[in-house]
Order: structure tokens, then C-alpha cells, then sequence
């Protein structure tokens, strides 16, 4: 039992960069910033909004933005003050092994990679949308059988329905482009987010000035038709009203639905490590990012449903359908193409993170250090991860409706966000001395105030989320158990499954390990003593 609450020293994760597995520092504040935007403002704009109004909020769908941003800032202020302790590769999975232990740790680990790698698939859906809808303004059409997924689920009834097409392929084909710009190198993929993203907050502005003027308030009445609630307890609905289906409704609901959208500051956290100052500079990131993207959300949330009726709204591409109901094409043309630039970036920085997420499984041999853990030598990108990624995504994105996989990524994240802030607590008292550069201000309210609100948005999801991360959890601890239990660098067993003898898989002396978590360092009870390179 001690090994599933071993933690890993802070200082030994610090010296772990300066391995051969290390990656490279070429990213400032600005350019983290964008790479949030760059993650935040996509799907959540052009395409969740559409389903989240229609189905869940109506026009009470800007307080579904509040509610969702606040809790996001609540845990992005926790995030930032790991981000600043700890500038390495792995962000919540990283964090959750320095506090709550290698299980725990490799929970969070496991959930980051859902939540990634089902978000990168629910982007990459939402981009075929656009494209095909971009690509008809021309007269051209893809064969019906490779435009969508081949089922998808009717929220009415939550039953699946047959589409009649094989293979969503300009979903997959986007996962492909993006998967060899990630290979290539961070300094190119950065370069590249940074002309979406100025695109892409270019046509957001246009949407809220162009389309103010053809705001009906008429179309805010009623403001909340499925009413305020939504909240549910573990599928039963406690709050609010339901669907057909049994699904709840209502203003928390689509909180609960849109979260989805905000997932792209917490993908600044695992560039930490190729942050050029990472203890000023992702704080930075994180936290103007998405003071930004929420703004920019609640405006854009007022001009749709104040254009556009809540039932009349088209849940593929509703922004861009908006402005084409009261007869504005150019600016349909625009938008379209903006909301290609602002997915495509979206994409590009949620398989950035997952690679980064499996190389420090990798580096803590939780997971085959051989493959996750490879660095190309020329690109200094974790390459073979990123491959791995690429198929993942590509074969979801292919085959899952846009619906389950944006449901089944917001409870990922909302787990990943109530332990981060639960690790805050845990690391201001277990080791009170460590060097914070950035504090959560008002601790210990903050990170309660995160969790409570995290759990709240979890428990207005549908039962069905609950099933799914729970079957996903258990082929992790499969996994875990079958394979990192046994390699683990706390493993007590580890030589057995290593070629130096007495050596981890992170490079230290197994010995010097098990001493660091042990015995307190002189002079501080609280604080482990690092083991020596």
C-alpha cells in the first residue's frame, strides 16, 4: 500500500528535465496565451453553442457560460500555482504524483488522456462540419457516406439512430494534418496557432458587433424555457426538468454541456515545460486566456440566441447559419472560415497536450518508457506519442457523434479540475515551505469553491457519462495494475524489469528514492529530501 501513496519529491522532478528526455524551452507569455486561446475559443463558439441552446438552456445559455467560467477560474488559479511550483511536462497527472500519491497520480493520467484525446475527436467532428458547410458555398459536396459519423444519438429519446454514412473522413483527415505539424516541432506548431488564433478573435469580434444589430430581444423570451435547474445526482435529477430521453435541462445542464469549451487553459499547463520562464510566464498564460475567451463567450451566447429563436438554431454550425437566417452570406463566408481557423487550432493544441500527458507516465515508467518517452532527436518532440494520438483521435473522430464525445470529455475535465484543487490544500499543508512563485489568493476558498463547483457540474451531466468514465477508469487500472504497479519508480520490485540494477527508469538510484520519500530533510519535518543525481 505505501507504493499507491508514494509521492514523488519535487526536486526530483526538477532534476528529471535534465535528462535525455527533456524538451525544449522556445515559448513566452504571449505565446502561451494564444496557445489558450488558442484551445479555448473553438468548438465551444462555433459548434456547442448550438446544441447547448437548443437542447439544454435557451437563451439563459450566457449565465451557462458564467457559471462554467467561474468555476474554470477557481481552478485555473489552482493550476497556475502548480504550473509556477512545479514548470514540468504532465500537468494535473504531474501534479496529483508531488501530492495525493502514484494511484491517485495515475487516475488523473489516465482521465487527462480521455479528456484530450475525446476532446481532440469532438473538435475534429465539429471542423468537419464547418468544412463541408465552407466547401458548399462553392457548389462542392462530399458522397453522404463519408460526411458523418454512422450513428448518432437523438436527445429526445437518448437512443441511437443509424446515419447511413461509414466514415466521417474529413474529420480524420484533419487528425492526419495535425498529427505531422505536431511531429515536426513546438516552434512550428506555436508559430502556426498564433495566425489562428488572430483570425479566429478577428471573426468573434465580427460576430458580436455585426450581429448586435440584428439582435431581436424578442428572441430572449423566455429566457430560460427548460428553466434554471439541470443539476441531477448520478442520473437522477434533483434540480430542473428532463428530456425524453431523461436527460436534465436547464440553465446548469447546459453549464454542465458547454464546459467542454473552456478545457484550453488547462492545456497550458502541460507546455510548462518548454515555457522559457514557466514560473511567471503560464500563470501568465492560463489565467489571461481565460479571463478573455469568457468574455468573448457571453457575447457571442447573446448575439446567437438574440438573432436566432433557442428552437430554431442549427446545432452543427449555428453561428455561421445565424447570420445566413437574416440573409448576411458574406458574412457566412467569414465566419466559416473563421470557425475552420479557430477549430483547427483547437485541435492542434489538444493533441499537443496528450503526447506531453504520456511522456511523464513514460519518464515514471508507468507506462513503456521505450515508446511514450521517446524525444526525437532533430524535432525534440515526444514523436512516437504523438503518432499513437493521431490514430486515437483520428479513429474516434471517424466513427463517435459529435454529442457523446463532447459529454464524455466535460466529466474527464471536471474530475481532472476537482483534484487539482484538492492537491492545492493537500500541498499548502504537506509541504507549507515550498518555493510558490504564484499563490492561490483567499486559500483555502478558492480551491473549495473549485471543487464544489466542479462536483455540481459533474453531477448535471447524464448517468450515462457516470457508466463511461467508469469503464474507462477500469481498463486504466488494468493497465495500471498489470503493467505500471510492477515498473513504477516507487516499485519495490523495480530491478527485476530494468537493465542497470538498482537504477529507476527516471535515472536514480531505486534506493535513494525510497529515502527521499521517507526521511524528512533536516531542519523541516514536512519537507522529503531530494534524492541526489
Amino acid at each position: 500500500m505505501s507504493q499507491f501513496f508514494a509521492r514523488k519529491p519535487l526536486q526530483m522532478l526538477m532534476d528529471e528535465m535534465a535528462g535525455e528526455h527533456r524538451l525544449r524551452r522556445v515559448l513566452g507569455p504571449i505565446q502561451l496565451t494564444f496557445l489558450g486561446i488558442g484551445c479555448i475559443i473553438g468548438t465551444g463558439i462555433f459548434v456547442l453553442t448550438g446544441v447547448a441552446a437548443h437542447d439544454k438552456a435557451g437563451p439563459a445559455l450566457m449565465l451557462s457560460f458564467a457559471v462554467a467560467g467561474m468555476a474554470c477560474i477557481f481552478a485555473a488559479l489552482c493550476y497556475a500555482e502548480f504550473a509556477s511550483m512545479i514548470p514540468v511536462a504532465g500537468s494535473a497527472y504531474t501534479y496529483a504524483y508531488a501530492t495525493l500519491g502514484e494511484l491517485l497520480a495515475w487516475i488523473i493520467g489516465w482521465d487527462l488522456i480521455l479528456e484530450y484525446g475525446v476532446a481532440s475527436a469532438a473538435v475534429a467532428n465539429g471542423w468537419s462540419h464547418y468544412f463541408q458547410q465552407f466547401i458548399g458555398m462553392f457548389g462542392l459536396h462530399l458522397p453522404s457516406f463519408l460526411t458523418v459519423a454512422p450513428f448518432d444519438f437523438s436527445p429526445e429519446t437518448g437512443l441511437p439512430q443509424m446515419t447511413r454514412s461509414l466514415i466521417d473522413f474529413p474529420a480524420m483527415f484533419i487528425v492526419v494534418a495535425m498529427t505531422i505539424l505536431l511531429v515536426i516541432g513546438i516552434r512550428e506548431s506555436a508559430g502556426f496557432n498564433a495566425i489562428m488564433v488572430v483570425i479566429k478573435l478577428t471573426v468573434v469580434l465580427l460576430v458580436i458587433v455585426v450581429g448586435w444589430s440584428f439582435v431581436k430581444p424578442e428572441n430572449w423570451q423566455p429566457f430560460a424555457p427548460y428553466g434554471y435547474g439541470g443539476l441531477s445526482f448520478f442520473g437522477t435529477t434533483v434540480w430542473g426538468d428532463v428530456s425524453r430521453g431523461g436527460e436534465p435541462m436547464g440553465m446548469m445542464a447546459g453549464a454542465a454541456t458547454i464546459f467542454f469549451a473552456y478545457i484550453g487553459f488547462d492545456a497550458v499547463s502541460t507546455q510548462a515545460e518548454e515555457a522559457r520562464n514557466p514560473r511567471r510566464d503560464v500563470p501568465i498564460g492560463i489565467i489571461a486566456s481565460l479571463i478573455v475567451c469568457t468574455v468573448l463567450y457571453i457575447g457571442v451566447a447573446a448575439v446567437l440566441t438574440g438573432m436566432v429563436r433557442y428552437d430554431q438554431i442549427e446545432i452543427n454550425a449555428p453561428v455561421a447559419a445565424a447570420f445566413k437566417h437574416v440573409g448576411l452570406r458574406w458574412a457566412e463566408f467569414v465566419i466559416s472560415l473563421g470557425a475552420l481557423a479557430g477549430i483547427t487550432s483547437v485541435l492542434l493544441v489538444l493533441m499537443l497536450s496528450q503526447p506531453r500527458v504520456l511522456l511523464a507516465m513514460a519518464r515514471d515508467r508507468l507506462l513503456p518508457p521505450a515508446f511514450f518517452a521517446t524525444v526525437h532527436p532533430r524535432f525534440q518532440t515526444p514523436w512516437k506519442s504523438s503518432i499513437v494520438t493521431g490514430i486515437f483521435v483520428g479513429l474516434m473522430a471517424a466513427v463517435l457523434p459529435l454529442r457523446i464525445l463532447a459529454e464524455l470529455v466535460n466529466i474527464g475535465t471536471l474530475l481532472a479540475f476537482t483534484i487539482v484543487c484538492a492537491a492545492v490544500l493537500i500541498m499548502r499543508r504537506t509541504q507549507p515551505n515550498a518555493e510558490r512563485p504564484f499563490r492561490v489568493p483567499f486559500a483555502p476558498v478558492i480551491p473549495l469553491l473549485g471543487m464544489i463547483m466542479c462536483l455540481l457540474l459533474m453531477f448535471s451531466l447524464p448517468w450515462q457519462n457516470w457508466v463511461r468514465l467508469g469503464v474507462w477508469l477500469a481498463v486504466g487500472f488494468v493497465i495500471y495494475f498489470g503493467y505500471g504497479r510492477y515498473r513504477s519508480v516507487f516499485a519495490p520490485n523495480l530491478e527485476r524489469f530494468i537493465g542497470t540494477q538498482g537504477v529507476s527508469g527516471s535515472g536514480f538510484p531505486v534506493a535513494e528514492i525510497e529515502q527521499a520519500t521517507e526521511d524528512p530533510a533536516p531542519g523541516n519535518p514536512d519537507r522529503p529530501q531530494p534524492p541526489r543525481a
